[in-house]
């Protein structure tokens, strides 16, 4: 099982720097990817977390991250499709595949809040439609040589896209979301299903479902891997799953996950204390890694 490391842009973090160098120590210590998270507005339990302080763009801080660093993955966990225009996503993501040298793991979701959604033009009642048309949009642009589409939301025909993503068939397309529609998207279109902080028993739950919905939408279950992303310590939310404070019962619960088979665990800090980040990393990678890849 790989382990990657949240860079904690969601965190409210005032030294943006600081967010880059995370990545920077990340590679150096051997994870296997950062990654980062999209909200536009704090607002609902964004604000709950961090009220007024920063919020930085995953794109942005990703692209800043590959170019220094040469070999760490670079993930999304996740961006909202809802937000986002599909032709101008399809071209930021692939020039940062190319970029990158092919890094880039795009985790996508719908979105849950509502007046986000609407302020940024998006029907929260049909974020899922949209959602479906965005990836269909992005893997048309990515995969053909005169891309077509005719859609309830988008049309194109006749025009070139370039460049196309390092990454072949396309830039992998991480579903994340704990619900069934998640699930159901993930077995038609994911190349990995990724919900956050799930316990082992609802996580074995979804992994069936899974597997059952790859086979009625035609897809070998074994093509399509599976993540999950969690936090260390307080969660202070009963529904989420943590991976726990100390180096025993961390490693006990990834080894746990590793055994179900999951591909990779995100591990989240959990905290904007930029003292504790590098330590809760270098721990991480002291101890957890060598117990997880051995």
């Amino acid at each position: 099982m790989k382990i990657g490391y949240s860079l904690s842009n969601n965190q409210g973090m005032e030294n943006v720097q600081g967010v880059i160098d995370l990545a920077v120590r990340a590679e150096e210590l051997g994870f296997d990817s950062v990654w980062a998270s999209e909200h536009v507005f704090n607002v609902s339990y964004v604000y709950d977390r961090i009220g007024s302080k920063p919020y930085y763009e995953p794109l942005t801080v990703l692209t800043y991250v590959a170019a220094m660093t040469s070999t760490i993955g670079l993930g999304t966990s996740v961006l909202v499709l809802p937000y986002h225009n599909p032709i101008r996503l399809a071209k930021v993501a692939s020039t940062l595949d190319v970029l990158s040298g092919g890094r880039l793991m795009l985790g996508v979701g719908v979105g849950v809040i509502e007046e986000e959604l609407e302020a940024m033009g998006s029907p929260y009642a049909e974020r899922g439609a949209i959602s479906d048309e965005i990836l269909a949009v992005m893997i048309e642009l990515w995969t053909k040589e005169d891309p077509v589409f005719d859609g309830k939301y988008t049309q194109f025909s006749g025009m070139k896209f370039t460049p196309k993503p390092v990454q072949k068939p396309h830039i992998p397309i991480i579903i994340g979301g704990t619900s069934r529609a998640a699930i159901r998207r993930a077995a038609r279109v994911g190349t990995v299903w990724h919900p956050t902080a799930l316990a082992p028993d609802a996580l074995a739950e979804g992994m069936d479902y899974l597997k059952e919905q790859a086979i009625k939408a035609g897809r070998d279950p074994s093509e399509i891997g599976v993540s999950v992303s969690a936090a260390m310590g307080d969660t202070h939310n009963h529904n989420r799953y943590s991976l726990g404070e100390e180096p025993e019962e961390i490693i006990e619960r990834s080894l746990k996950y590793a055994e179900m088979g999951l591909e990779r665990l995100v591990v989240s800090p959990n905290t904007r204390d930029q003292d504790q980040l590098k330590p809760i990393m270098e721990m991480l990678a002291e101890v957890v890694l060598p117990a997880v890849q051995s």
